[in-house]
């Protein structure tokens, strides 16, 4: 099942104690996770009712702080992250390649972060 444009395509949670976090959602929800992508920063991926992901990873960096971060799945990476910063939001992550995945980019608008994934 496809994931249709401007739907939730992956939620992303940076948490120091990972596999806690996953154990949580699964004993709570029933999602079961993979084993670690390191094409995604290493986290565990659930695949969610409804075609969505969830990766649960710790942070890349010491500066990184805990997030959960959705990526709205658009169909053109280019003309969203033009919009969104004529709308006022700051770009934090210009688009990147994740090779196998997509192309991704982050903004911050009204104090949050928000994250864009196109699928190849």
């Amino acid at each position: 099942m496809a994931v249709p444009e401007c739907a939730v395509h992956y939620l992303e949670i940076v948490t120091p104690d990972a596999e806690a976090v996953c154990n949580l959602y699964e004993k709570s929800y029933g999602w079961h996770f993979q084993p670690m992508a390191p094409e995604l920063g290493n986290a565990f991926v659930a695949k969610l009712p409804g075609g969505a992901l969830c990766g649960i990873r710790t942070p890349m960096h010491p500066e990184e702080k805990p997030i959960i971060r959705t990526y709205v799945r658009v169909a053109d990476i280019t003309t969203t992250v033009q919009r969104v910063s004529q709308l006022g939001a700051r770009i934090l992550l210009e688009r990147m390649e994740i090779p196998g995945h997509g192309i991704i980019a982050i903004y911050l608008h009204g104090g949050i972060e928000h994250g864009i994934w196109q699928i190849p």
